[in-house]
């Protein structure tokens, strides 16, 4: 791999991606990208069954319903290491995790969520919707309703975790949480904002578009099985 300049990153499309699996995917990219065995960073972008997950800043108090009813709804509940309070994933919700080495990447924490919060924005943007950030909230905001989340981890000072834009996603869980520890907060989609469903392939591309212009990279598209044979190489 050690024809992929820094200014290259390596991006896999996933399909719909259960949250357990792809936690364990960025762990093991993280120990890859520590110990070199893989020298380039990484972005995964791919969608979510329905998921609640809980940050390092969250807890059960911003829960509106109870455990037993997402288990009667049979929707996992699960604790992670990310910024933040407690959010959903489902379909029609557009993740990307960068497994990104900010050191090499000579990024500092505030702004790489900012470089996640202008590739949101721009991609909204395509289709019209004015996205902004709220200056005491992460994430994007179209008025007063938030469009897009952004938490991340940090571990041997590799980033992952990331970014989530709600494009066709339906909006009901969120009413059984307070949205990222916030009351009162209403979550919109772009389906919403636009009143039809948005092609979710065109956001990937908008999305993939946005990221290589915001953090000066190139995405190089591969597979995890072509990834797993570059990572044999360099061992």
């Amino acid at each position: 791999m050690n024809d992929l300049s820094d200014k290259k990153w390596l991006c896999i499309e996933l399909p719909v991606t259960e949250y357990r699996e792809a936690w364990s995917l960025q762990s093991n990219l993280v120990a890859a990208r520590k110990d070199k065995s893989i020298d380039t960073d990484v972005v995964l972008l791919l969608e979510h069954p329905p998921v609640f997950t809980i940050g390092n800043n969250g807890g059960l108090k911003n829960l509106t319903v109870s455990k037993k009813s997402l288990e009667k709804a049979g929707i996992p509940l699960i604790r992670i290491e990310r910024g933040g309070d407690i959010t959903f994933h489902g379909p029609g919700q557009l993740v990307m995790y960068p497994i990104i080495d900010l050191r090499t990447a000579r990024l500092s924490v505030p702004d790489h969520i900012e470089k996640f919060e202008e590739v949101m924005i721009r991609a909204a943007q395509d289709w019209g919707i004015r996205a902004q950030r709220n200056p005491m909230n992460r994430g994007i905001w179209v008025g007063k309703n938030k469009l897009g989340s952004v938490g991340i981890a940090i571990r041997h000072g590799i980033s992952f975790h990331g970014m989530a834009l709600n494009v066709n996603l339906s909006l009901e869980p969120f009413g059984w949480i307070n949205p990222c520890g916030l009351q009162e907060i209403t979550m919109t989609s772009m389906e919403q904002e636009l009143s039809h469903k948005v092609a979710m392939n065109q956001v990937s591309e908008a999305v993939k578009r946005h990221l290589e212009t915001v953090f000066g990279v190139e995405l190089v598209m591969t597979s995890l099985s072509e990834l797993e044979g570059l990572q044999e190489k360099e061992l």
